[in-house]
Order: C-alpha cells, then structure tokens, then sequence
C-alpha cells in the first residue's frame, strides 16, 4: 500500500486499540502516524519475512507512550497479523502500552521512560560505525521528551563521531504531557541548538509525506541529522487536533464513532 493509506491505517487502528484497551496516548500517535508511514512504507530497509536481518535499518521509538503507532504499522506492512492488535493493553497480551520489544517482531529496543531512545540509537550507530555496516537507526523523539538531558548528552557525542547513520525525528507537535511545550520548558530556539551540536538539521512539514520522505532519504556526510518534523497533535480527527486533553484520554461511544468516521473507516 501506499504511504498514505498506510497513515491512514495507522490512525484507525491506534484508535481502535486506545478505545478498547482504554488506554492514553492517541494524540501522540496520531501526530506521528505520517512519519512511520513513510519509515516503514517507504524509507527504511526492513524485511517482515526476516526481521533480524543481518542489514536492516533500525527503528527506535523513544516517546514509547505512542507505542500502538508502532504495533500498528508492524501489523500493516506484515511483520505480525493485524488481528493480534485487538489485543492491545489487555491482560496477557505481548501488546503493552509502552512499546516493548519482547516477543514482538520489528520492535528493536523497548521504551517508555523519556530521553532514553537517543541514547541507545547512538549506541547502535557508533556500533555499526565501527563494525563498517552500512544500515541507518532513526530515532523518533517527542518533542517534551527534549527536556531530558539524556538525549543531549547523546547530541553531543553522535556529533562528535561524525555518526552521519544517525537520524533523529523529533515529532513537534507543541503540546507535551499537561500544556504547551513553550509554557512548559521552551525549546526554541530549537533548530539552532540542534545546529550548535553539531548537526545537520532539517524542519519538515510532518505531514507531507513527499517532503517526509525526501529528508529521512537523505544524510549529510559526517554529521548525524535531526528532522523536525511540524506535526498537529491529534491530526487526523479534529476534536482532537492541537488539543492537551488527548494525551491522557481514549476515545468511548459517540467520540470513538466520530474519530472512526473523520478517519473514513470502511466496514
């Protein structure tokens, strides 16, 4: 499929799970969903026939709160049946919240406390830097999670050793767990601090996924690149967009039917 239909199956699904599980979160999952379309529909190497291969790129989701997101697009492009997403934050299932890497065919690295996916990305690029494999590690960052001083401490090293197999997506959608961004810790001037780093740094419309595609093909030799991504939290259902409420909240009854419809779910 598409990329586009596969952001489009994102968002249903990750609605459907965060209804039934009653779990939180859609408004970050929905903000990405155009940014793992185009990863995992387009722009990484990866093989649902053989998920550890040898040369894959490696996908490293650090705001791990929008964990469906990820098990949604796993599902879709083949690396576990979508029937196992019905399954999604209920007891037993392998499907937790925070994305977990155990059992779990495609996810890499288990996440769910901020500021830890850059780190361990860097690690891995280091690691194929020195090993001389050719793959890339993208790693999607909230843009709240900026406030941990973890992922600079990685910013600073990734530079560093030139890790230009590193790409950094910071999915900047203004509004993190409680308020804005910009009233809770400002970021900005943010492309310049990324920039004083040592970075190459790239700002994208979020949502368009030809220039999506365009900047995560693309590495500037001898630098890691950071893409910022300008998303909409909630996109895709209006009495969700740009809306702090749908950060901890899942969608029941009349909304979920209303979210389902704005999404052009076909029964």
């Amino acid at each position: 499929m598409n990329t586009q239909e596969l952001a489009r199956k994102i968002r249903i699904d990750a609605v459907h799970m965060t209804s039934r599980g009653g779990s939180s979160h859609v408004g970050a999952i929905l903000s990405m969903a155009d940014i793992v379309a185009v990863l995992y529909g387009s722009v990484m190497n990866i093989d649902p026939a053989d998920p550890r291969k040898a040369d894959r790129d490696r996908f490293l989701l650090s705001k791990g709160h929008a964990g469906a997101g990820v098990y949604a697009a796993l599902a879709e492009v083949g690396f576990f049946p979508v029937e196992n997403l019905r399954t999604h934050y209920q007891d037993g299932s392998k499907l937790s919240g925070h994305v977990s890497h155990k059992g779990i065919p495609g996810v890499e690295f288990s996440t769910g406390s901020l500021g830890h996916g850059l780190p361990v990305g860097t690690g891995m690029a280091y690691s194929a830097k020195l090993r001389g494999a050719g793959h890339r590690v993208f790693v999607l960052l909230g843009d709240g999670e900026c406030d941990e001083g973890s992922n600079w401490e990685s910013i600073l090293f990734a530079a560093h050793h030139q890790l230009d197999n590193l790409v950094a997506i910071v999915d900047f959608n203004k509004i993190q767990s409680l308020a804005s961004v910009s009233e809770t810790l400002a970021l900005e001037p943010f492309a310049d601090k990324w920039r004083s780093f040592g970075w190459h740094v790239e700002e994208v419309d979020g949502h368009d996924h030809a220039k999506l595609r365009e900047r995560l093909e693309t590495s500037a030799p001898g630098k890691p690149t950071c893409v910022l991504a300008h998303t909409t939290k909630g996109k895709g259902v209006s009495f969700m967009e740009d809306s702090v409420l749908w950060h901890y909240r899942s969608p029941q009854g009349e909304e979920l039917a209303a979210a389902l419809q704005e999404l052009k779910e076909v029964a």
